[in-house]
């Protein structure tokens, strides 16, 4: 469309000047749209631009400010302390020492040829591979492993020399303060002070800390700058309390080395327990290790955690369990029920023989538990039958794991139901024919004499805070199961006080202390037979037998050069760690419970008469048992010692003084 103008007139004609109009007005609302574009366009690259500044400034400024911090910042890292383990008393079983490691800043070393050969000669390596170390393209190199944790004569050689670049920085190293103490369960740790065995790999998450630093700033050549530096303390890590008991610990420690010497047995083991609670008070096996030098030994003496590891058939004190299963079902009276022993009992066609050849004769149920006579107990596992039996046997805690805070636990053998015949039944009562661990005896025993609870088996008591020692995480006793009755349990401690007392398990017995227990001795089997003259003795006594405070079990492994009985070998063993258990727990001494039944080879204790007072011929008739030896002059006794009504073996000496 065009619009016509009408500007003048000449000769009759009109002059016209047109202008197109509509063309002109397109080309500017073109223009203007353009303009709204780029306006546009403009608008959100600033949108853009002020969200990145956003995002940088605020969501990743951290990050960002870290990458910057470290092209000019650099970090001496100070390692901190691994948390303590120590006893329910806090007595220190695990602890650290302060050392120093070496850490190259390999940009700041101007002569690295001489630094290289200065420190290969403290050190003992080569100067290649110390040069390797000087001329790495890295911030901060660490000198693994001749740098680390270095003794204080080398530290000092270095720190003498005063070498641009290198650095001594503070390192904690663990500290075994009794050596092989407890070693399998502690365990120990690497050079990077992370858990590798025991309770240190189990804790290791607590028992880690968190590394400090010392900050300082550097140029972009890694030249160090004269700006403040700054101090970032490390962390020490969690503190683990254990429900051991030192005293009982150091007394198992010590009989497991005397039994090692006495008795050259291939392995040695031993545990105690609060029956009632499940708290582990000591464990510890032989042969051990030394956690400080662990490199000196073989994987398989490092894990081999026998307490909770070993499995082997439990010989005799596996009858507590038949013991009480027959008690709790009400199928024998052990005073008036009786039975009597031939030396063998035939089952099917296996003539399955007593201990002692001929046997023991007429004897109530209550004498076939103290003779431990195996033809006895296989007349109360027929009486059960199989059913009942491997009911309570699982009741009991065996054929699985007790869930024991301890690595690298056995869950044992037993017999599939459906193959359990009239043979492994008869076996099975006398505990032959099925494999267990050490842990599973000792906790099914505990819920035998403790009322009938089965506890769970635990060692960390408690999780605490490095600098207060305040309780983080405690660990309580947890009820598994009710096994058996209170009624039940007082006849299983009743009878098992007169094994001590009257039976097998007489070389455990506590003058003042009234002690049950049940000796066990177990043929080896290898390779599915029973192996000749090698078996495993062991022992499982516990105290006050009316009101346990404490079980312990012993086993031995092949003793030699003795007579292999579990009251011979293990039972004496028992009977000190016991004395001194009793000891720790302040257990006071009691003139109750049942006296014991002496043989003509035993020592007998014998209660010493007051002689104060007395002339030193009247002295020396009431002291005919003892010998008698006398200090000071006169012709009367002043003093005695022992002190009268005290109990001690006939034979020992009673010290006395003269007076006028």
């Amino acid at each position: 469309m065009k619009l016509y103008l009408i500007v003048g007139q000449s000769n009759n004609n009109l002059s016209f000047f047109s202008y197109n109009f509509i063309g002109d007005y397109m080309f500017f609302k073109n223009i203007h749209t353009r303009i709204k574009i780029v306006l546009l366009i403009i608008i959100f690259l600033f949108l853009l631009i002020t969200a990145k500044v956003f995002y940088i400034q605020v969501i990743d400024y951290d990050k960002l400010n870290n990458y910057a911090s470290n092209l000019w910042s650099r970090n001496l890292p100070l390692e901190a302390n691994r948390g303590k383990i120590t006893d329910r008393n806090g007595v220190v079983l695990a602890d650290n020492i302060t050392t120093t490691s070496l850490v190259l800043i390999p940009n700041q070393i101007k002569d690295k040829e001489k630094t290289a050969e200065m420190l290969s000669e403290i050190l003992n390596v080569t100067y290649d591979d110390m040069y390797k170390h000087v001329s790495k393209r890295t911030s901060i190199e660490r000198v693994h492993p001749e740098g680390r944790r270095l003794s204080y004569e080398i530290a000092d050689k270095i720190n003498n020399l005063k070498l641009e670049g290198v650095y001594l920085v503070k390192e904690a190293k663990r500290y075994y303060p009794y050596d092989t103490f407890m070693s399998h369960t502690l365990g120990f740790v690497g050079i990077d002070n992370q858990g590798l065995s025991g309770l240190e790999l189990m804790y290791n998450g607590y028992l880690t800390g968190e590394y400090g630093a010392i900050k300082y700033f550097s140029d972009a050549k890694g030249n160090r700058l004269k700006l403040n530096e700054i101090y970032e303390e490390p962390q020490n890590g969690i503190n683990v309390t254990l429900t051991i008991n030192y005293d009982i610990q150091t007394s198992l420690e010590r009989e497991l080395d005397n039994a090692m010497l006495k008795y050259n047995p291939d392995q040695a083991l031993g545990i105690a327990m609060d029956p009632q609670s499940g708290e582990i008070l000591a464990i510890s096996s032989r042969p051990n290790f030394s956690p400080s030098n662990y490199q000196d030994y073989t994987t398989e003496e490092i894990n081999r955690n026998l307490p909770v590891w070993m499995t082997y058939e439990p010989g005799s004190t596996f009858k507590i369990i038949t013991l009480a299963a027959s008690l709790e079902e009400k199928l024998v009276d052990l005073e008036k029920d009786n039975y009597h022993d031939s030396g063998s009992i035939t089952v099917e066609n296996a003539r399955i023989k007593c201990w002692k050849a001929g046997g023991h004769g007429s004897q109530t149920f209550m004498e076939v538990v103290q003779n431990s006579c195996n033809p006895g107990f296989v007349i109360l596992g027929q009486r059960l039958g199989k059913e009942k039996l491997f009911d309570y046997i699982d009741k009991f805690g065996f054929g699985k794991k007790t869930g024991v805070d301890l690595n690298g636990e056995g869950a044992g053998i037993l017999f599939n139901l459906d193959n359990v015949g009239p043979v492994e039944l008869a076996t099975t009562s006398f505990g032959q024919g099925v494999s267990v661990t050490p842990i599973q005896q000792i906790t099914a025993v505990s819920a035998a004499i403790n009322g009938g609870i089965l506890y769970k088996p635990y060692i960390v008591k408690s999780l605490n805070e490095p600098e207060t020692n305040a309780v983080i995480k405690e660990n309580k006793k947890q009820v598994v199961r009710k096994v058996i009755s209170e009624e039940t349990s007082s006849m299983v401690r009743q009878t098992l006080e007169n094994v001590v007392s009257l039976g097998t398990g007489r070389p455990a017995y506590l003058d003042g202390y009234r002690v049950g227990g049940k000796t066990g001795t177990a043929q080896k089997v290898q390779d599915g037979h029973y192996m000749v003259g090698n078996y495993i003795t062991s022992f499982m006594g516990f105290a006050p037998a009316d009101d346990p405070k404490v079980v312990v079990y012993i086993a031995i492994d092949n003793a030699k050069g003795v007579t292999q009985y579990g009251g011979t070998v293990a039972a004496p063993i028992v009977k000190q760690v016991l004395y001194d258990s009793l000891i720790a727990l302040n257990v006071e001494k009691r003139k109750d419970g049942t006296e014991k039944r002496y043989n003509y080879l035993d020592k007998k204790y014998i209660e010493i008469p007051n002689v104060v007072g007395k002339t030193v011929d009247q002295a020396m008739k009431d002291l005919k048992s003892f010998k008698v030896e006398f200090s000071g002059n006169g012709e009367r006794i002043a003093y005695q010692s022992p002190i009268a009504s005290t109990r001690i073996y006939e034979g020992e000496t009673v010290r006395l003084l003269l007076t006028n």
